[in-house]
């Protein structure tokens, strides 16, 4: 591991030991795994402390969020499946309306430039209003949360905690949602342990399944982020009814591009695509071998030499996932310190 020197709570705490009930610190120095590149949210602007982690833990999960106090980020987002919505097509929010789009996971956001589907939001502080305001999602207005957490009878003095005063706007309440969102960082899979040379090993068909991987897919989902964090229209529209990115930039050119999603903990995000298309692995890499949709602005890297689809034979589609379940960490998805407590 390497060492940043930012003022940080105890990501590496929650790293190295998810269930140990260690006293609380003030402050830490933050460890970024070694195989992970620079981050790129800005710690400098926002620096971690446990009480702001506390309180962005307990906003995460607190329903006084959304319009008829019913729904969190917690509620679509969840633990155990990486904080995606599990076995949800797409997320069911107030009043059990329905989304467009798949659940995205929140985890090493502090390594995301762009956030969603489409990347409308570039920064993460700026995450939290788009489900609060969204109608189907929490259908509820920040001015009205910011009122409902002043009239509270905990939040004052938890905001007093955290930033010495118990005046609560919009910065600090976004600030501290933001540091419980960055501390989701997951880096700690069997894999993990293996390029880390941590003791941990791969077997003989998961190195395969690695090296075809290598080959194969890793153009988009690149680096040990297993995102190139690009946009990529990827077939999976028959009829392109989800313009994706192009609602943002209006550029022809987008059309049908989505954000690449990470593939850690895929095992455990299902369903996939950002439509919930496919519900397992071994359907994706159909996908990919011999379903993908052709159109204008279909990826390159899958239209190439004349032809449509990445060639993939059963073999290496079966080494291919038994490489993609050694990114399960465990220790991310059982973490008491990112449960609701």
């Amino acid at each position: 591991m390497m060492k940043l020197n930012l003022s940080l709570f105890f990501i590496a705490v929650l790293l190295l030991s998810a269930c140990k009930k260690e006293p609380v610190k003030k402050e830490m120095e933050v460890f970024i795994p070694s195989n992970f590149p620079a981050p790129v949210y800005d710690l400098g602007i926002n620096p971690f402390t446990a009480k702001k982690f506390e309180l962005g833990r307990k906003l995460f999960y607190d329903r006084i969020l959304s319009q008829n106090n019913t729904i969190s980020c917690g509620s679509c987002h969840q633990q155990f499946a990486a904080f995606v919505h599990a076995g949800h097509i797409v997320s069911h929010g107030i009043h059990d309306r329905l989304g467009k789009r798949n659940a995205p996971p929140v985890m090493n956001m502090l390594w995301s430039k762009d956030f969603f589907w489409d990347g409308g939001v570039h920064n993460l502080d700026l995450v939290p209003p788009n489900p609060i305001h969204n109608p189907v999602e929490m259908d509820e207005d920040l001015g009205n949360v910011l009122e409902k957490l002043r009239n509270s009878s905990v939040y004052p003095a938890l905001f007093k905690d955290a930033y010495n005063t118990d005046e609560i706007n919009s910065t600090r309440f976004l600030q501290a949602m933001s540091q419980f969102m960055v501390s989701l960082v997951s880096a700690n899979s069997r894999y993990d342990k293996f390029v880390r040379r941590e003791g941990g090993t791969l077997t003989t068909t998961e190195l395969s399944g690695k090296s075809l991987f290598e080959q194969k897919c890793a153009s988009c989902h690149a680096s040990d982020l297993f995102t190139d964090r690009g946009f990529h229209n990827n077939g999976s529209q028959n009829i392109i009814t989800d313009s994706g990115r192009y609602a943002i930039t209006l550029n022809p050119e987008d059309i049908g591009k989505f954000k690449t999603p990470t593939l850690r903990n895929i095992e455990k995000t299902a369903p996939y695509m950002h439509g919930g298309k496919f519900q397992t692995l071994e359907e994706v890499l159909n996908h990919y071998a011999n379903g993908i949709s052709n159109s204008a602005t279909l990826d390159a890297q899958l239209k190439q030499n004349g032809s449509v689809g990445i060639a993939l034979s059963d073999d290496e589609k079966a080494k291919i996932i038994s490489f993609l379940k050694t990114l399960t960490d465990d220790d991310f998805l059982h973490n008491r310190n990112f449960s609701e407590q």
